[in-house]
């Protein structure tokens, strides 16, 4: 065996590695993972101000495309405050349930496919995972998913660049 093939077999046994220790769900909720991981601070900030953390703690399973902190910070000004005040939470859980799938979909489920999927707050979502190169990448509606598969004890989370609009 030549040296770049070793190379390329210690790699791609590392990635196996990696995705085998991903798959597994980690002893946390959804609510718990997202509170552990400074990216989604604003999230659970916004969770807490909709009272759906013991929501996202149930049984589930759950899918979550989960935007991060910058994807919070990309909203036009004064959004966010906006939303986060007592008199606009019911604006704020329908915008945080479009983020929310019954069930457990993997990115494994999505690639090669485009699927319209029911979110918790009634509306659809495109998840198209036939984008990038060779079909390599998954889009929600208009927000890529940066970080994908990240299990929990009752579903998983995909981190998104952007906000999701009902």
């Amino acid at each position: 065996m030549n040296r770049r093939s070793t190379l390329k077999l210690i790699g791609g046994g590392a990635a196996l590695l990696t995705l085998a220790a991903c798959a597994q769900p980690q002893g946390d909720d959804i609510v718990d993972i997202a509170a552990g991981d400074p990216n989604f601070s604003t999230l659970v900030a916004a969770l807490q101000a909709a009272d759906l953390v013991d929501t996202l703690r149930g049984d589930g399973p759950f899918t979550v495309f989960a935007p991060t902190n910058a994807a919070f910070a990309a909203l036009p000004a004064g959004t966010l405050d906006s939303l986060l005040l007592p008199e606009n939470k019911d604006t704020l859980t329908s915008i945080l349930t479009y983020h929310v799938v019954p069930g457990q979909i993997t990115a494994g489920d999505v690639l090669g496919t485009r699927q319209n999927v029911t979110t918790v707050n009634g509306a659809t979502v495109d998840v198209n995972g036939i984008v990038g190169k060779f079909g390599s990448g998954v889009k929600v509606n208009d927000a890529n998913v940066i970080a994908a598969d990240i299990f929990a004890t009752n579903g998983v989370i995909h981190a998104i660049d952007k906000v999701l609009l009902p």
